[in-house]
C-alpha cells in the first residue's frame, strides 16, 4: 500500500518539470542550464515511476533506468562542451555566445587568424 497517491506525486513531477523549464529559460550561465535540465529529467523519471505505482507494473521503474543513464551522458558531454567553451572563450554567459553567430564565415577576423597557427602556440 503506497502512502502517497499518485496524483500527489504527479503534482510534485510536475512542479519540479515546471522550475526546471523555467531555470532554462531565464539562465544564462550554461552550468545552470544543464542543472535545469538535469531537474527536468528527474521530474519525468519520478512522473514515470508514478504511473508505473499505479498500474502495478514495473515499465516506469524501467523507464527511469533510462533516463538515469540518458542523464549520466547528458551530463558528461555537456560539461565536455562546457570546459571546452569556457577555454575557447573564457566566458560561461549564454548571451555573449549568442554574439558569435554574427560573425560572417567568409571574411577574416582576427581570431579566424588562430585556425591556422600550431597548437602548441595557441595552448602553449
Amino acid at each position: 500500500m503506497s502512502v502517497y497517491n499518485s496524483q500527489t506525486v504527479l503534482l510534485v513531477a510536475a512542479l519540479l518539470f515546471v522550475l526546471g523549464l523555467a531555470g532554462v529559460l531565464t539562465r544564462k550561465n550554461i552550468i545552470f542550464i544543464l542543472i535545469s535540465i538535469e531537474i527536468m529529467l528527474n521530474a519525468s523519471g519520478i512522473a514515470f515511476i508514478a504511473a508505473g505505482s499505479r498500474w502495478g507494473q514495473p515499465d516506469g521503474q524501467v523507464m527511469f533506468l533510462f533516463i538515469l543513464a540518458m542523464a549520466a551522458s547528458e551530463v558528461s558531454v555537456g560539461l565536455a562542451l562546457v570546459l571546452q567553451i569556457n577555454h575557447q572563450h573564457k566566458t560561461m554567459d549564454v548571451e555573449k555566445l549568442k554574439a558569435l553567430k554574427d560573425e560572417v564565415p567568409g571574411e577574416l577576423s582576427e581570431t579566424s587568424a588562430d585556425l591556422n597557427a600550431p597548437v602548441t602556440t595557441l595552448y602553449g
